[in-house]
């Protein structure tokens, strides 16, 4: 049986996140508009594509307006890439993952002692350098465990051994740390906006600290995680002897462990910590699109219980369910119940295999699928 049509409908806003691994946020978009458009041609659509601050947020503010920069810096294994962030006016949207996520690793490496962040401080750095005011720091999908060291050293900062050597890259190289010197930071770090965006509320190290939670998902063994949660911990100690006991409240901060711990080299840098998905729907302007929409349609590739705890889908409902706003979402996998689905703000949940049940043409197909699924959507909700 079809839902009740949305009455008075002024337009439908789609504010989804990407499907990994198939679509894009800005792919996920246009299929969505297009089945839409199949069953009713007139609709107004309007297309805000979103992130929470992981792999896909410079995507993101680029579709929304966002200008394009590309600059090269270090890849999380040393090497030269092309990593890039996104400018409008003096705000910055910089995304960790463009210079040290494990997209930027070798199809089956991992390095989860010795990738690092420092790539990410030259694209700050750059952020800098191009005139940025605010910094809205997205963070997820790092390759790295090094608590942010890497990214500290290319702001400026300087970590030694007891040899007076700089310490090995990598959070593994950070056993060796005997010294920490912040004195030469870039000073334009104190004069700008800097906030830390992630989905993320992890400690830096612990039982909920970055190596346990996240370190597989790199590549480290139990042997390698207990290293880096040891070098971590002996990190935040020589921190806190060259900068004070503020080094320590942060390690304990939430966001501290968001990408391998790079969250507290930000929040050492004076950054501010928020959801990523509030963040990012404040830059991208979604309150003004929202105003101009009676549906909206979310959703991300899969809708699950991680998807309750800060995903873009649960921040965009949470938004709209405020503004008295109806929600659906479509995804490639459901593994919410519909009483959870309730709870988040979204009316009804649409998954790819409701039209197809193969999985695998799910995945290869995604985008002909999602058409079928918003044509259902039209022909539930705007009929």
């Amino acid at each position: 049986m079809a839902d009740a049509a949305v009455h008075g409908t002024r337009g439908v806003l789609i504010a989804a996140d990407k499907f990994k691994g198939s679509l894009t946020a800005v792919q996920v978009a246009e299929r969505v508009t297009a089945g839409l458009r199949r069953v009713a041609p007139g609709l107004e659509v309007e297309a805000l594509p979103v992130a929470d601050g992981g792999d896909g947020t410079v995507d993101a503010a680029v579709a929304a307006g966002f200008e394009r920069r590309e600059v090269r810096v270090a890849g999380p294994l040393g090497e030269a890439v092309t990593a890039a962030y996104a400018l409008r006016g003096d705000t910055a949207v910089v995304e960790m993952a463009e210079a040290s996520g494990l997209q930027r690793l070798p199809a089956g490496v991992f390095a989860p002692l010795t990738a690092s962040t420092y790539g990410s401080g030259e694209l700050l750095r750059a952020a800098l350098d191009a005139g940025a005011r605010t910094i809205v720091f997205g963070v997820g999908g790092s390759a790295t465990t090094d608590g942010g060291a890497g990214m500290l050293a290319a702001l400026g900062a300087r970590f030694r051994t007891a040899a007076g050597e700089p310490v090995a890259p990598g959070g593994g190289g950070l056993a060796d740390l005997a010294s920490a010197d912040l004195s030469g930071l870039d000073e334009r770090l104190a004069s700008v906006e800097f906030v830390l965006a992630s989905d993320v509320d992890n400690p830096l190290t612990g039982p909920k600290g970055a190596p346990a939670v996240y370190g597989p998902q790199k590549g480290a063994s139990p042997e390698d995680v207990a290293a880096l949660d040891a070098a971590l911990a002996h990190f935040a100690k020589v921190l806190e002897a060259a900068i004070g006991p503020k080094a320590a409240e942060y390690a304990a901060s939430p966001g501290a462990g968001a990408a391998g711990g790079i969250g507290y080299g930000a929040l050492i840098l004076g950054a501010r910590f928020r959801a990523g998905i509030e963040v990012m729907l404040d830059v991208l302007g979604f309150a003004p699109a929202l105003e101009r929409a009676s549906l909206v349609i979310t959703g991300e590739g899969s809708l699950d219980e991680q998807t309750l705890h800060g995903k873009a889908p649960a921040g965009v409902a949470a938004a709209a369910r405020a503004a008295g706003r109806e929600v659906v979402a479509v995804c490639g996998r459901l593994a919410l119940p519909v009483e959870e689905l309730g709870r988040a703000g979204i009316r009804r949940a649409y998954p790819l295999t409701s039209v197809e049940p193969d999985v695998e043409k799910c995945i290869a197909e995604a985008g002909p699928i999602l058409e079928r699924v918003a044509e259902q959507i039209a022909r539930d909700f705007l009929s």
